[in-house]
């Protein structure tokens, strides 16, 4: 097999699947984007594996990738107030006033998530908005209230946002990023119906049952001077420039913003940035037991990596460890 490949170890990750759903009532599985490296299709049919009644995509456009594989319900998760009034499985979420009254007007009381605003500023009413809300939700099939809150310890805000909109109409309380225990607590409180919303702590819980691989497609002797590369970039020492698959076609090399938040993780991201402006930027692929530099940066489905002397080289067809990002990875095959 050439290309990337994302190997799986399906009955542990499915134990681990499995140990998440039995940890989290009212469980909604996230199925979006790259579907975290497995794919959409594949994340709505273990979804049904899992028996769970409501699954949660990103965006409207990708229905079509789970309709066929999940018979439940689908939220969409992005506000979206022209949800097919033909398919009851489709539960759209609405985010603001004006969209609200707009539904409320139908004459066929649409089925609808209404999400409140929390610290996110992303979207949402904001709670002053909701007793405003109430009685157009009263001309909908309301699914309930959606709280889409930031990661770290919510919990104060959780409760505060769901004590203002229970208050304003009594109704299912749809979570992210609120743990499953305080979630439980909060619907016992009030006296609800709670949903969970899980994506990366469901589909990634267990790191070990599931790994990237590339395929070694060229491997060539240099010597410190010589040039090689679209940007003909000379050498740094003898060695081997070795050609493995995988680019930014699988989400592989992408630039993103760091997450650092302390001192030390925002000193990293410093001197990384340092040995990038310089040309220099350690790759994700794995040769002889370490991560090795780029000679250059990665193209759309390969990367040049130099291995210095003394290293043992790959054969061509090896197999070579890469880590990636897998919220945006997009490996060429899948293996179980």
């Amino acid at each position: 097999m050439t290309g990337t490949t994302l190997r799986i170890d399906e009955a542990a990750w499915r134990t681990s699947l499995d140990r998440v759903r039995d940890a989290t009532p009212g469980l909604v599985p996230v199925a979006k984007g790259n579907g975290y490296g497995f794919g959409l299709p594949r994340l709505a049919a273990e979804a049904t594996r899992l028996g769970a009644d409501t699954i949660a995509v990103g965006t409207p456009g990708e229905l079509d990738a789970v309709a066929d594989r999940f018979p439940g319900t689908i939220v969409v998760l992005t506000p979206w107030p022209g949800a097919p009034a033909d398919d009851p499985r489709i539960v759209p979420t609405i985010s603001r006033l004006d969209e609200l009254r707009r539904l409320a007007a139908s004459d066929n009381r649409p089925r609808a998530l209404v999400e409140v605003a929390t610290s996110m500023r992303r979207h949402g009413l904001a709670p002053a908005e909701l007793a405003d809300a109430a009685p157009l939700i009263d001309r909908l099939d309301f699914a309930g209230w959606t709280i889409h809150l930031p990661i770290g310890d919510t919990s104060a805000e959780a409760v505060d946002l769901a004590r203002t909109a229970t208050a304003a109409r009594p109704a299912p309380l749809w979570f992210s990023h609120v743990g499953a225990d305080r979630v439980a607590r909060i619907g016992a409180e009030l006296g609800v119906e709670t949903r969970l919303r899980l994506g990366t702590g469901l589909w990634l819980a267990d790191p070990s049952a599931y790994r990237a691989t590339s395929t070694v497609l060229d491997v060539h002797r240099v010597r410190r001077g010589e040039r090689a590369g679209y940007r003909q970039r000379k050498v740094p020492g003898d060695g081997w420039v070795v050609v493995v698959s995988g680019g930014t076609a699988n989400g592989i090399g992408l630039e993103a913003p760091t997450a650092a938040t302390t001192l030390r993780q925002r000193l990293t991201a410093v001197a990384g940035g340092g040995l990038a402006a310089t040309g220099r930027a350690l790759s994700p692929f794995e040769l002889d037991g370490r991560k090795r530099w780029f000679l250059e940066p990665p193209h759309m489905q390969s990367s040049l990596i130099f291995l210095p002397a003394g290293s043992a080289p790959p054969a061509i067809g090896d197999e070579v460890p890469v880590t990636v990002r897998m919220t945006t990875y997009l490996p060429d095959a899948t293996a179980a």
